[in-house]
């Protein structure tokens, strides 16, 4: 995959804020870790990163599970579903804006998968 065009798209922006304040969460819930993140996590946030960075939508990309491609890894998605079980009903107590935000983002309808070059 090649990196899109809308990499820094202020939305873009924000769903990467969000995905790293839930990885934030989960670790310090599960593993102690405040601060910072332990090396599982810390793999996870990167692998999220790159997806996010590489996604074929660009500006147009729809929330993660509402995405006809799944391009995380098997390991790496089953890891970011729990995350998203931690942390998901979390946000609104502990981030409230960035969940609202998230969850208006999920209303967006998921566009055609794009072509294939």
């Amino acid at each position: 995959m090649q990196p899109s065009s809308g990499n820094n798209s202020p939305r873009l922006r924000r769903e990467k804020r969000t995905v790293a304040k839930m990885i934030a969460m989960y670790c310090r819930d599960h593993h102690g870790e405040v601060g910072r993140l332990c090396a599982e996590c810390t793999a996870l946030h990167d692998y999220a990163m790159e997806r996010l960075d590489r996604c074929v939508y660009g500006l147009g990309k729809p929330v993660c599970n509402h995405c006809p491609i799944h391009c995380y890894r098997k390991s790496m998605r089953e890891g970011m579903r729990a995350v998203m079980r931690h942390s998901g009903p979390r946000m609104m107590w502990e981030h409230p804006v960035m969940a609202v935000r998230h969850l208006m983002d999920s209303r967006r309808k998921a566009p055609d998968k794009p072509p294939t070059q």
